[in-house]
């Protein structure tokens, strides 16, 4: 073999060998549909919360928590009397977890290990997202009625304060190092509080996001992923507000996540898609897949040990007819239908 025959050789492999690793890394990372945990039960849904070391899954059904294994989808306990709860807040370290009561006004403080409830502290009206800050050890709700927050000792439950917001608040990420963040959606802002001085810092325009309403934040890279009802997902600078990127995801969003391990952040997303995004540098990012799933899929838990996301919607019947206290009422929930879906590799 000539030396001119082998060198053209080695570098049509080496060239072949390039092409195969970059047509690997432009391929999604292959998130499907892995399992499904029927569960039924009757009630609407919101937020649901991942215990990825205690293998817990609590799922919000209207009037109570309804919590399963992470592995199995079996039901492990119930926690009971949440008047239209929305948010989960578990505080690990303390054995303790936050229920916001969305028609109560009220906060449930529970025994992780008992689920029982040891009781509940008033907060402001409509408390929707619920989150617990370790920089301060204190737990916040956001309060969409009221358009404020409420900030609990997370030691003792008292109420220490209330920060009034620009707007009606919807999620809300924390750094863990003394800034949170919240969507505020009829406003298309984001806020960041001090959560020391129970304060508001500043607040930034998010367009050409509109009505944000998940949020996730990577801590590391200090980057927030905002899901936007106008089917795109902002991605902003923590620090300056700057909204660097505005990748397309799926129609009725409701909820995102961020995977610090494997730098995918997903938008679930009523129409029945997870969107996946790829944060490839810090400037930069891409959408890796949409994997279908089931309508109606558009609150989601991120499982940090198995990297698994789990959304959970139900089958649907017709809307009732429209009355003059509800002109727009929701299709009904078809009963025993409601699941949740396993979505991983």
């Amino acid at each position: 073999m000539s030396k001119r025959i082998f060198i053209n050789r080695w570098l049509l492999a080496s060239l072949t060998l390039l092409a195969a690793a970059a047509a690997l890394a432009a391929a999604g990372p292959g998130y499907k549909v892995i399992n499904t945990f029927k569960v039924g039960g009757d009630g609407g849904w919101d937020y649901l919360t991942a215990d990825s070391a205690a293998r817990r899954l609590y799922i919000s059904r209207a009037t109570h928590v309804i919590v399963l294994d992470l592995d199995s989808g079996k039901t492990v306990g119930d926690i009971a009397d949440t008047p239209g709860v929305h948010g989960i807040a578990l505080v690990p370290e303390l054995g303790r977890g936050f229920v916001s009561n969305g028609r109560e006004g009220t906060v449930s403080i529970f025994d992780i290990k008992t689920l029982a409830t040891g009781s509940k502290v008033k907060v402001g009206d409509n408390p929707d997202a619920i989150l617990y800050d370790p920089a301060t050890k204190r737990v916040f709700t956001f309060n969409g009625r009221s358009q404020d927050s409420t900030a609990i000792d997370a030691t003792n439950g008292t109420v220490l304060g209330t920060i009034k917001l620009d707007g009606k608040p919807e999620f809300a990420a924390t750094d863990g190092k003394g800034e949170i963040f919240v969507n505020i959606e009829d406003k298309s802002e984001l806020t960041v509080i001090d959560p020391a001085k129970l304060a508001v810092k500043q607040s930034w325009p998010l367009a050409p996001c509109k009505e944000p309403s998940g949020l996730a934040i990577d801590a590391k890279h200090r980057r927030l992923f905002v899901g936007c009802d106008n089917k795109m997902m902002a991605v902003v600078n923590a620090d300056t507000g700057k909204v660097l990127a505005t990748p397309a995801i799926g129609d009725g969003v409701d909820a995102t996540a961020f995977d610090g391990e494997t730098g995918l952040a997903f938008a679930s997303c009523g129409e029945g898609v997870l969107t996946v995004v790829r944060e490839e540098s810090a400037e930069k990012f891409s959408v890796a897949e949409n994997v279908p799933t089931q309508q109606g899929a558009r609150t989601m838990a991120l499982d940090t040990k198995t990297h698994n996301v789990y959304v959970v919607t139900a089958k649907f019947g017709p809307p009732p007819a429209p009355t003059a206290d509800n002109p727009h009422p929701r299709r009904t929930i078809l009963p025993d239908s409601f699941v949740v879906l396993v979505v991983g590799k």
